[in-house]
């Protein structure tokens, strides 16, 4: 519940910080308004943490970056089209842009750039009203034309105008819903609903990049499971990433759960908070969340009614993997995320074999061999897929994958499992056997590694000794 007191205070102290002050008296001193805009203004009031500083003011781009040049450390025009400079000043990052009064064609996102002569019609043409407010400086008053503190004081989102007009101007609003609304922890008002559910296909005209992008901040707050639940009952998630609501079709007994679309909700809100538990001063693991989102999304594909009316997924894994691949280089994802969640999905669920059975040395370090780098992310996804309501199951299956990690520690500090390398080389390879660099000096590397996995460290001398037996047996 906003304090209106209390948040009048931070916004004074929001004023009266070191660079807001620099840049307001910089700007007084050459005549022209200022005002510290959205996000900023929002966050104070709330009481969250204020990040990246955004002001708007009636100078023109060419004023702003003549103002900013003495008080900054550096400066960058790459928006000045748009009417914004950035600046470096007293060490933090700022951008100030020009009163906009823009207008759309309704086919592309990008907006005909028009500027303004007031605030006031700057902050109507914003996404939400929540964000349509703004804090004069110096002067200390705050502007908020569209009821932006009401719909604060209510947690709720709605647009500043009529919501056909917002997200015909610019549909990527829709995602940024989704995504304040995981945030904040805001509902989003019924008629701005009812419009992201009518204009949902015109996403189309947003680019892939900016969708990804949208996607990636809402999976970095620490709730984004509200925020999907946004876009797949509103049906925009089907735009991008229709995978997610075709989950809610497959009923998953073995979770008991009514469908894989809750179980894979609460396989996330499960991963996130084992994240925070094991890495707590890291940074929100977006490939790992993705993977839990995503992680079942193979199963309608390979679902199997079987005699007696058992239901299967087999390979729902490797299926799901493929899958995930394709959806995210769609979203033009970087190759590491894609084949981090992609990794992640495939192996998710190895582990329930061992489970079911104590492996051998040989099998955890071909586990370790086949997770990599990602092992950490991998202990964290398959814990968090436990969701069963058997506590005697959850149990077992949670002292198993205590059991795992140990062998692994264990494991690791006896044979440095990490490396995870025969123990001769390529070059040492060509020696021992008097051959070029080619395919046979793979696959003599292949046949190490298995000895490695299989029988753990045997020492150089033994391991050039099982060389020469297999070249020999090779002819």
């Amino acid at each position: 519940m906003l304090n209106m007191a209390e948040g009048l205070a931070r916004l004074r102290a929001l004023a009266q910080g070191p660079v807001v002050s620099a840049v307001a008296d910089a700007f007084h001193a050459a005549g022209f308004e200022l005002a510290v805009v959205g996000g900023p203004v929002r966050d104070a009031l709330l009481g969250r943490p204020v990040h990246d500083l955004d002001f708007t003011t009636n100078a023109s781009p060419d004023e702003i970056l003549r103002i900013v040049t003495p008080i900054s450390s550096a400066q960058w025009d790459i928006g000045r089209a748009f009417g914004t400079i950035g600046a470096r000043v007293q060490g933090e990052q700022v951008e100030i842009t020009t009163y906009r009064a823009d207008s759309y064609d309704g086919v592309t996102r990008k907006p005909t750039v028009e500027f303004g002569d007031t605030i006031d019609g700057d902050l109507v043409r914003r996404d939400f009203r929540v964000n349509a407010m703004a804090l004069q400086v110096p002067g200390i008053k705050l502007v908020d034309p569209t009821g932006g503190v009401e719909d604060l004081v209510a947690g709720v989102l709605r647009t500043p105008a009529d919501p056909n007009v917002s997200f015909g101007d610019d549909p990527l609003r829709m995602l940024r819903a989704a995504r304040f609304s995981a945030q904040l922890g805001f509902s989003i008002e019924e008629g701005t609903r009812e419009a992201i559910a009518r204009l949902r296909q015109t996403l189309k005209i947003v680019s892939p990049e900016r969708v990804q992008g949208e996607l990636v901040r809402l999976m970095q707050t620490d709730d984004p499971v509200r925020g999907i639940r946004v876009l797949v009952d509103t049906g925009l998630i089907e735009e991008f990433l229709p995978e997610v609501s075709a989950l809610r079709l497959e009923v998953d007994e073995h979770h008991h759960h009514k469908d894989v679309y809750e179980h894979s909700l609460t396989v996330l809100q499960q991963a996130i908070a084992l994240e925070n538990s094991r890495n707590p001063d890291a940074e929100p693991d977006v490939p790992l969340r993705i993977a839990a989102l995503l992680h079942d999304i193979g199963k309608p594909r390979t679902r199997k009614l079987e005699d007696g009316g058992a239901v299967t997924f087999h390979h729902h894994d490797v299926v799901g993997g493929r899958m995930a691949r394709k959806r995210l280089q769609a979203l033009r994802f970087d190759g590491d995320t894609i084949d981090a969640v992609s990794t992640l999905i495939e192996l998710h669920l190895r582990f329930f074999g061992y489970a079911e059975g104590a492996w051998t040395d040989a099998a955890v370090r071909r586990y370790v061999r086949d997770a990599g780098d990602l092992l950490e992310r991998l202990h964290i996804l398959t814990r968090a897929d436990v969701t069963t309501r058997n506590r005697r199951k959850a149990a077992r299956l949670s002292s198993a994958y205590d059991d795992i990690e140990k062998r692994i520690a264990d494991l690791s500090e006896q044979e440095e499992l990490d490396a995870m390398r025969p123990e001769l080389d390529g070059n040492r390879i060509q020696e021992v056997l008097g051959i070029p660099p080619g395919r046979e000096v793979g696959e003599a590397y292949r046949f190490l590694l298995d000895i490695r996995l299989d029988e753990g460290v045997i020492g150089p001398d033994a391991a050039e000794q099982r060389l020469r037996e297999w070249w020999a047996a090779r002819g």
